[in-house]
């Protein structure tokens, strides 16, 4: 196995262990030992008969980590480098951030080894059905709850469920969430992720008495969660000035007076489905990109992005993670060094998972929530749960990691200790 696959793993080690040791006298080794390792590790081999006549096999995970707090819950990747470590780590992510805020879930993550563009919508669909099926016995609303990740939507999670129903002959519509909202879906579902992390980042400039109002940001990823925390961030008064994805790294020819127009950029995303091209910026390298002073730096594409060096190069004061992983453990130590703030991931990006637990209620109480609703009430559990890691960071002296996963180890230490002796 590489180095790179066996790195993300090793990074939630890292934070796990960190957390142990810093708190040894506090959270148990039971607890420690229970949490080294997923409960369950399922690996799907599945053939699908594509429209050509071809018939090929996918190779499908769901990695099923704790679900001492509830149901296990966590998203499907379809992506072409899903790989079984990868599912672990954010499995085991899943049930740090459900103790984080609250929720009565634990965690689980998987997926598809897939690139979805070399499939037209009739294939996709096949492999989706197929791969639902290959699933259902260890998944339902009851026992573990998918959603989509990255590469996957609202459409693939209709043809999971539709596909579980029809195996299972169930009429229970809460088996998966990130459903469109015909079929069950929440409103606000699709932007919660990038919603809960412009609300996280109000919260911080607020406890910190920064003005948002024309404040600088950049942003590395502009897919979904992205654009919409970009988007939600020009809305409370920041100006974009870097961006970078999957094309390459950009920024403002002239930065003196300028800003990227974000309703601009994502029309044209949508369009080439890319920013390479954008002719109102020019093209930078990884690195000098990282280098562009502003006040806020925001991961929110792939894990391990920020390295030594560019944690040494930053020119920020807060780092907002909004994907999974993306600082590595080295950089973390810099940056905490530096006096950098870093909102974690497992706090910054919950909003997804939040409102998929909303989902979950709706569908269970055969109800629907409208979309004003359901973002007072993201917005309330963000607030609070900042809240209190902010006054666990003040009071124990510690970063906002440390005050984060201390709260959610402490959480599920303290639910082992009071269900008694499970030996």
């Amino acid at each position: 196995m590489s180095g790179v696959k066996e790195n993300l793993y090793l990074l939630i080690e890292d934070q796990l262990n960190d957390t142990f040791k810093l708190f040894s006298d506090e959270i148990s080794e039971l607890t420690k030992v229970i949490l080294s390792k997923p409960q369950k590790e399922i690996i799907v081999n599945f053939p699908v008969k594509l429209t050509s006549g071809e018939i090929k096999l996918f190779k499908g995970y769901r990695i099923q980590h704790n679900n001492l707090l509830g149901p296990y819950k966590g998203g499907l990747r379809f992506f072409k480098n899903v790989y079984l470590d990868e599912c672990n780590a954010l499995a085991a992510w899943m049930t740090i951030k459900n103790a984080l805020q609250d929720l009565p879930l634990g965690g689980a993550k998987g997926g598809i080894k897939i690139d979805t563009s070399l499939y037209d919508q009739d294939d996709l669909e096949k492999i989706c059905r197929n791969f639902s099926n290959a699933l259902a016995d260890h998944i339902g609303e009851d026992k573990d709850i998918p959603a989509p990740d990255m590469g996957s939507n609202a459409q693939i999670m209709d043809w999971m469920n539709d596909e579980y129903k029809r195996v299972k002959n169930s009429s229970k519509n809460g088996n998966f969430t990130g459903k469109s909202i015909i079929l069950g879906g929440s409103e606000g579902r699709t932007e919660a992720t990038g919603y809960g992390v412009c609300h996280v980042i109000k919260e911080w400039s607020n406890s910190r008495g920064i003005s948002l109002n024309g404040m600088t940001f950049i942003i590395q990823g502009f897919g979904n969660v992205g654009s919409y925390a970009a988007k939600y961030l020009e809305q409370s008064g920041m100006k974009m000035i870097g961006v970078g994805d999957h094309t390459g790294y950009y920024t403002l020819p002239d930065q003196s007076n300028a800003y990227i127009n974000i309703s601009d950029l994502i029309n044209y995303v949508s369009v080439n489905k890319g920013i390479n091209g954008y002719q109102k910026l020019k093209s930078i390298s990884k690195q000098d990109f990282f280098k562009i002073k502003c006040l806020i730096v925001i991961p929110a594409a792939l894990g391990l992005q920020i390295n030594e060096e560019i944690a040494i190069n930053l020119q920020c004061s807060l780092v907002a993670e909004a994907a999974n992983g993306p600082t590595s453990h080295c950089a973390d130590q810099i940056l905490n060094k530096r006096k950098i703030d870093v909102l974690p991931d497992i706090l910054t990006n919950s909003g997804g998972v939040i409102v998929s637990y909303f989902e979950w209620l709706q569908n269970k109480s055969l109800d629907h929530w409208e979309k004003e609703c359901v973002i007072k009430k993201l917005e309330t559990r963000m607030s609070s749960t900042f809240s209190k890691i902010e006054k666990i960071k003040d009071e124990k002296n510690i970063s906002y990691r440390q005050a984060s996963y201390y709260y959610a180890l402490k959480k599920l230490d303290d639910c082992y200790k009071q269900r008694g002796n499970i030996f």
